[in-house]
């Protein structure tokens, strides 16, 4: 039986610890010039591309490499009654972290900032019509379930701490958190379905902008399929590196089980993709050769190739069939989504795009803050399951 969910303890402030760190101040200048000077003088956004890697990665691609804690939960909860338990704290770790600062990078991203609040305040001012408006109120909202559906990994930590307002606030609110979670969970896996599939709904709206290979009224499905199995691909990543990183013992039969979940959702990608270049009449241009159909077609080998890795269940008990399979997943989804949202978006004759200096800094310190407070928190809290161990997978 695993091991009750522990803090791995250790030192904080590491060799790796102290890179980041110096990582995120860098782009903590960025930021500050960011807002100083404004979007246009440090970014190459345009009227034409009015969003970049701020949005196609920090949050597109961030918020669907967040769904691991969407994905266990679904499995664990609705399909196999707590069978991935010891997975869905580091899930809903890693979810919150993203997606809170997935919402940190939209603030960076939008040009008008402090309006932000009004969204779900302003309710006379909604238009029902936007997909944008769902994506915003979801995203707010799982922000604030995610961080709840993980308050007990804290609760747990300052019950046996010392006397004070937090062990009391812990002593009263666990046993009440305990009966109301459920309702929590389901809220949490309402929201993601809603906004993933939302933020395909987005890109309908670019019609003649959006290449024909991607360019689909499936969209809202796709980009829900392949968020699960990113989500999936994400787990067993990050499972992996925590392992090997704060030797603990690695739920590889779990993991073997979780990634045979991936093939079918891999299958279900891979067919609707067909399926609609198909039946819209664009499988002479996924034929071309051109730039785009190779990139269709690196999509699909991505899907493809982990599909078949993870077939047969004596190769999926491998750690290194896992790893590899979720790393090429990882790439699969995120490729997809940069397709979508920047390559094969095209505004016009005259418009061009490519992430200036502050972008790409303020991505990768947001990133670099990200694994800074995972850290952090494994660290301290009880959220990793499975007790020490020197062996090496």
């Amino acid at each position: 039986m695993t091991d009750h969910a522990r803090a791995v303890g250790g030192p904080l402030f590491t060799g790796f610890f102290r890179l980041l760190a110096l990582i995120f101040g860098i782009s903590l200048l960025m930021l500050a010039w960011r807002f100083a000077s404004g979007i246009g003088a440090t970014s190459g956004l345009s009227d034409g591309y009015p969003w970049g890697i701020w949005i196609a990665f920090d949050v597109v691609t961030g918020t669907a490499l967040a769904c691991g804690g969407y994905a266990v939960a679904l499995l664990c909860y609705v399909f196999n009654k707590g069978k991935y338990h010891p997975l869905v704290r580091p899930a809903i770790l890693t979810s919150a972290l993203g997606y809170s600062l997935a919402g940190f990078a939209i603030s960076v991203d939008v040009g008008r900032y402090w309006g932000l609040w009004k969204i779900p305040v302003k309710v006379n001012h909604w238009n029902l019509n936007s997909a944008l408006l769902e994506v915003a109120l979801c995203v707010m909202a799982y922000i604030v379930v995610l961080w709840i559906e993980l308050s007990p990994a804290f609760m747990e930590k300052w019950k046996e701490g010392p006397d004070g307002v937090l062990k009391s606030l812990s002593e009263i609110g666990h046993p009440l958190l305990n009966k109301v979670l459920i309702w929590i969970i389901a809220l949490g896996l309402l929201l993601p379905t809603m906004h993933q599939s939302s933020l395909g709904s987005v890109m309908l709206l670019a019609h003649q902008k959006l290449h024909a290979l991607w360019y689909s009224p499936f969209l809202p499905l796709m980009f829900l399929v392949s968020c699960l199995g990113m989500g999936y691909a994400v787990v067993v990543f990050e499972s992996t590196l925590s392992s090997r990183a704060f030797g603990t013992a690695r739920e590889t039969g779990m993991l073997a089980s979780l990634s045979g979940a991936m093939v079918p959702i891999l299958a279900i990608f891979i067919c609707i993709r067909f399926a609609d270049v198909i039946f819209r009449g664009q499988l002479s241009t996924a034929l071309s050769f051109g730039r785009y159909s190779l990139l269709f077609w690196c999509e699909i080998l991505l899907f493809l190739v982990p599909m078949i890795m993870l077939a047969s269940k004596a190769r999926r008990a491998s750690v290194t069939v896992q790893f590899n399979a979720s790393l090429l997943m990882i790439g699969a989804g995120i490729l997809y989504r940069f397709d979508t949202y920047l390559v094969a978006f095209s505004p016009g004759p005259g418009w061009t795009y490519f992430p200036s200096l502050p972008e790409v800094m303020i991505t990768l310190g947001i990133l670099s803050l990200e694994i800074m407070l995972y850290v952090f928190i494994v660290k301290r809290y009880p959220i990793l399951s499975g007790g020490p161990t020197a062996v090496s997978e």
